[in-house]
């Protein structure tokens, strides 16, 4: 039988490829332990106005409906309603509001641009670069490098027509390098935890992906060395993607003892093929929390939901099909208005989000816990609105004490759109890899809207770096 390259790379090891590596270490450089970001994306928009606390004065109040420039002390407000899961975490907590990101695709879908910072669609082509968490990556190394988790649609947006398989995620490796996702529970824990798995066939089916690999290394590598040109890249960077499989192998086995104490014992829901929305974003959820504690990876990006995923085990609604699409709308779903659907969507998220933290705050970790050393962020793919036009990016951010960024526990409103002081996503990114290591003068795509106002798009929002 012939197996050909492209065979080679688009079945059975796919998965693998989808994790392959750049980098062996588990450590960054100092022996410091690392920091780790999970990035939680949710479709159908975030509309700014459920942020705001509803215990604002009356000036504040007046600021915001402005959209001017606030920075508050949370510990002194109430949180939103559907944010009340985030209650006990509360000095952690920041809300920020008013970045802008019409560089990036908005609309219903933006595929990766919402974590790249430029326009991108459906062709691999669009890909300028690596998304910002793939660059933390980099700055925090792992066998892993990272992971990626998807409740995908089955209409419209990213991947149509796949639920439980891996499929093209919502992150990129590099330019034109689309990230791969797991998209059940079962499947990434089948991939990310097989070399240590109990089960007999598990580990024959290992050992022969193992072989497969080390078959098809070798033999890419003897057929660069034959040939010439433009092939011979193509050929080499096969060989190499293959030979990173295989090191990131070696060092997960090597890890095995750490790894086998955290592999997750799923409920049977979670590895049923047909499962709720609910039931499939908890299960991510303990995949997720397994390979950061076990030391699998440093950064996991979570498609939460997605504007054509069809949702199901909402509370409130356990017996039907939530159209998000409709409820973006203003469509009515069972007994519940479209804005109370809405309502209960974001309260799902942040019950998840309080699971990883609340579980992170019980891991040990040198003098103080996981946590400590985590960020969270969760933000929607697309903007403010389900028609957005990517004016506004809420996000809701949970930080450990060890972070690098000086805004935990704040509200914060930046200017408004066009104000002087505005900042985009681009600032906010280049931020975050300011802060960890990357002197990147600006990460994304300048938003040429903003020429007009003579706004310097360019750098770090420097007062977040303290």
């Amino acid at each position: 039988m012939t197996t050909t390259r492209r065979d080679f790379m688009a079945t059975a090891t796919l998965g693998a490829i989808a994790l392959s590596p750049r980098t062996a270490s588990t450590k960054p450089a100092g022996g410091k332990g690392p920091m780790r970001f999970i990035f939680l994306h949710k479709g159908n928009g975030l509309f700014p106005s459920v942020m705001v606390p509803p215990s604002l004065s009356k000036d504040d109040a007046a600021t915001e409906a402005k959209k001017g420039p606030l920075n508050l002390d949370l510990a002194k407000h109430e949180l939103p309603a559907w944010m009340k899961p985030l209650a006990t975490h509360q000095t952690d907590l920041t809300i920020l509001q008013g970045l802008s990101g019409k560089m990036c695709t908005t609309g219903h879908h933006t595929w990766c641009s919402s974590l790249g910072a430029f326009k991108a669609n459906e062709r691999i082509s669009s890909i300028k670069w690596a998304t910002v968490d793939f660059e933390l990556a980099k700055l925090f190394p792992s066998p892993m490098e990272h992971i990626e988790l998807a409740c995908f649609p089955l209409g419209g947006g990213n991947a149509r027509g796949t639920l439980n398989g891996i499929a093209t995620g919502f992150s990129a490796r590099g330019p034109q390098q689309p990230n791969y996702a797991f998209g059940s529970p079962k499947v990434a824990v089948q991939e990310l935890f097989k070399s240590v798995s109990a089960d007999k066939t598990v580990q024959a089916q290992a050992q022969l992906a193992r072989s497969g690999l080390e078959f098809a290394a070798r033999r890419e590598g003897k057929l660069a060395e034959r040939t010439t040109g433009g092939e011979r890249g193509k050929v080499q960077s096969y060989a190499d993607s293959l030979e990173a499989i295989r090191e990131r192998d070696r060092k997960v086995d090597a890890m095995a003892d750490a790894i086998r104490p955290h592999v997750p014992k799923l409920d049977a829901k979670y590895l049923a093929e047909d499962m709720t929305t609910v039931d499939r974003q908890r299960g991510h959820v303990e995949v997720l929390l397994a390979a950061l504690i076990s030391g699998l990876t440093n950064i996991v990006a979570f498609t939460v939901d997605e504007l054509g995923h069809e949702y199901t085990g909402l509370a409130g609604l356990e017996t039907e099909k939530v159209n998000l699409h409709d409820v973006g709308h203003g469509k009515p779903v069972g007994k519940l208005t479209a804005e109370e659907v809405r309502f209960a969507v974001r309260r799902q998220h942040m019950t998840l989000v309080d699971t990883i933290a609340s579980r992170l705050k019980k891991m040990p970790e040198g003098d103080g816990t996981m946590f400590d050393n985590t960020m969270i962020f969760y933000f929607p793919d697309n903007g403010e609105t389900h028609h957005s036009h990517g004016t506004e990016y809420p996000f809701v951010v949970l930080s450990g004490k060890n972070a690098q960024l000086d805004i935990r526990g704040r509200y914060i409103r930046l200017p408004n759109y066009g104000e002087p002081g505005h900042k985009t996503l681009g600032n906010w990114y280049t931020t975050l890899l300011n802060a960890y290591g990357n002197p990147v003068r600006h990460y994304g795509d300048p938003d040429p809207g903003l020429a007009r106002f003579g706004i310097d798009q360019t750098g770090a929002i420097k007062p977040f770096l303290g």
